[in-house]
Order: structure tokens, then sequence, then C-alpha cells
């Protein structure tokens, strides 16, 4: 029984030969897959940027000690018991004066929500051996190349201080960007800070039995709204509340700290001085000349497509600055949308100069049209269709 011809043939040589037998079934997959691949194209994720980084979850913790009592009680019961959890490659720890970051490091691979809800999971064991008031947070659902856009809010005309700008990028355009899909958070930066400065009096601290704890403690109870109950009166119900919000120096001082032997009140004021303190700066752009100057970063979520999450930022801007305040302006500092609409068109003028190249190399040498228009037909449907296994592989 002799061998079929079709035995000695090499796997490339049987894919030509089934090629050149069933020439319109051929070419009706690869239109059904170039079709596929230009509608893949229409929704992959781009980026000038490679996101090469680890799946990596922050845990942040705020707490008002030195850097040493802050190691020992905050970061290393944190540390030691994320050690456990799994699929965790590595852990970092960093502690400062308020502050606590443990960078928890996965396997790559790792999905980053499984990652942040385990980490979630562990922390829930470990929160009632940490001090009274230590709330560990998590970061932001980013990756290190999430930073992708990037405003001022610049006032030419003088009319708002830095403390009115950073006022209305954190309590007003801050929250109308992070409701854009795709963006995980919106950093402030630059201008000023409000903040109010309370100077103890040692000798009238002393008088009245109080220390500085009981003292930050009495602040942070006042500051709050306590709400009472209906009391009926004349056929008319009245609601009774507490109001205790503080919004300026005064109703600071107006906050109860203790009650002496005869059940008087000792306010704030009695004890310590109150004005407005030196506000904080934190990161200052001067784009006018005079550094009047507030902005934000916003932060893209982990695997996003970045130009469509830009493309929707900007939306939203062009959407409220009609609500701006008077004279405010919007400026645009960094923007990685204009990087990879440079970087598309670099391809598709490198992909033109070598249609072009090739075809004119084979006419030169062969003199045959025909052949001159296959690299002009495959080379545009080879990278198309290497779209497919890049879109499923992320």
């Amino acid at each position: 029984m002799n061998p079929s011809p079709s035995s000695d043939l090499t796997f490339i040589q049987r894919v030509i030969r089934f090629s050149a037998h069933n020439r319109f079934l051929v070419i009706a997959l690869v239109a059904a897959a170039t079709a596929y691949a230009v509608y893949l194209l229409q929704h992959i994720r781009l980026d000038a940027i490679p996101d090469l980084s680890d799946t990596q979850v922050i845990v942040y913790t705020k707490w008002d000690r030195s850097p040493d009592i802050v190691e020992d009680q905050v970061t290393y019961p944190i540390i030691t018991a994320l050690l456990g959890a799994p699929q965790v490659k590595a852990i970092r720890g960093f502690s400062d004066f308020g502050y606590s970051f443990v960078y928890v490091i996965f396997q790559d691979g790792t999905d980053i929500y499984w990652a942040r809800s385990r980490v979630t999971e562990y922390l829930q064991k470990i929160a009632g051996t940490l001090p009274p008031g230590v709330r560990p947070e998590l970061g932001p659902d980013a990756s290190g190349v999430g930073w992708v856009f990037q405003y001022a809010l610049v006032d030419k005309s003088g009319k708002h201080d830095l403390a009115a700008l950073r006022s209305f990028q954190d309590w007003n355009l801050r929250y109308a960007l992070q409701s854009v899909p795709g963006v995980s958070e919106v950093a402030g930066f630059g201008g000023f800070q409000k903040q109010y400065q309370v100077t103890v009096r040692p000798s009238s601290l002393q008088a009245h039995g109080l220390s500085v704890i009981e003292l930050s403690d009495a602040i942070r109870r006042g500051n709050s709204e306590t709400g009472g109950r209906l009391i009926e009166w004349s056929g008319r119900e009245y609601m009774v509340r507490a109001r205790g919000y503080i919004r300026d120096a005064d109703t600071l001082g107006q906050v109860v700290v203790k009650t002496d032997m005869n059940g008087a009140p000792v306010h704030l004021a009695d004890v310590a001085d109150i004005a407005p303190g030196p506000q904080l700066r934190r990161g200052l752009a001067d784009l006018d000349g005079n550094g009047n100057v507030a902005g934000g970063i916003v932060i893209m979520r982990h695997g996003e497509n970045a130009l469509n999450v830009i493309r929707g930022v900007k939306a939203r801007l062009e959407e409220l600055k009609p609500s701006f305040p008077e004279g405010v302006e919007i400026v645009t500092t960094y923007d990685r949308s204009e990087l990879i609409l440079e970087s598309i068109k670099n391809l598709k003028h490198e992909l033109i100069m070598t249609m072009i190249v090739v075809s004119a190399v084979i006419l030169f040498f062969l003199w045959h049209i025909p052949s001159a228009l296959v690299p002009i037909i495959t080379i545009p449907v080879a990278v198309l269709l290497a779209f497919i296994p890049m879109y499923l592989m992320g």
C-alpha cells in the first residue's frame, strides 16, 4: 500500500495546499477575522505608556504619633497580618510622622480587585488590635501609570485667593470629575487649605485641670451636630437639635471642653488663643506669574482605556465651565491623549510608508502589478489581525 502524496508534506505546505484549493473559504475567513479585528480596534485599551507595574495594594493609615510609635503599633501589625495572605509576593512598610504606608505586592497575573478584597479581609481581623481611632484605608485602584491628566485653576482677575481656588477644587470640581467612568481618584494640588490654629495657654490649662489630649478630644467632639427629639407644644411639633459645626474662629472658641465644680461650662477660648493659622500649601504650579494657582490630578482606574477616560474628563470640564466662579479659568498642564494620538499617527505613517516601499521594490524588480498588490493587502490585514490576541490578552 503506497502512502498518499500528502503524507510527505510539511504543515506549512499543507496549509498552502488547502488555501489554494479553497480560495473562497480562506478569503471569507480572513474577511470575517478582519472585520472582527476592526471591531476590536474600536474597543481595545489605548495608551502610549505600557503598564508593566506589579499588582499592588496600598494600605494607608493616619495617626498623629511619632514614627517609632506608628511603626510599632500600626505598620508592624498590618505587615504581620498580611504575610499570610494568598499570592502575596512582597510587603514593604514605611512609617512617617502621623502616617503609615504598607505596600502589598502580589504575584503577576493576580486580579487587582481580588487582591483588594483579600487585603480588606485580613485587615478586618486586626481591626480590634489597632489603637483607638486608627482606621487603615486602601489606596486608589490604580496602577503606576494611572496619572493621565492634570489641570490647573487660574484666576487672572485676582478676585479669588488660593484658599478659594483650592476649596472649589476639593468640594466641587473634584466630585464632578470622579463620576466620569474610568476615573479612580482626583487628587488636589496647589492652593491653600484653610485651617485654624489653637495656641494653648499652659497656665489656664493647668488651672482648669485639663490636658492637651483632653482638649483635642473636646474639639473633635464639638465639631458635630446632634439630633434631639420632637416636642409637641400648642398643637405643633418642634424638632430639637444641637448645632455644632465649626465654621469660623468664634464658633471654635465656643466649644465646651469641660464643666467646673459649679456646673459652669469651660470654653476653648478660656484656655487657648484661636486664630486662622498658616494655611497649608501643597505643591504649587505658577502659571499666571503670581502663583495664584490650584488644580487637580486625574488618576485612571486600573485596566481602563486611557484615551476614553481623558476624553470623558475633557467633556465633563466643558460642561462645568459655565458654573466656574467668575474669573476662574482651567488650564491643561498634562494630557496623555496627545501622546497617544501621536503614537497612533506614527503607526499609520510607518504602515503606509512600508506598503509604498515594498510595493515599489517589487515593481522595480519584477514589473508585475499583481505581485505589488500583495504587500498592500497583506500588511494592513496582518496588523489588524494582531489586535485580536492583543485584545484577548488584555
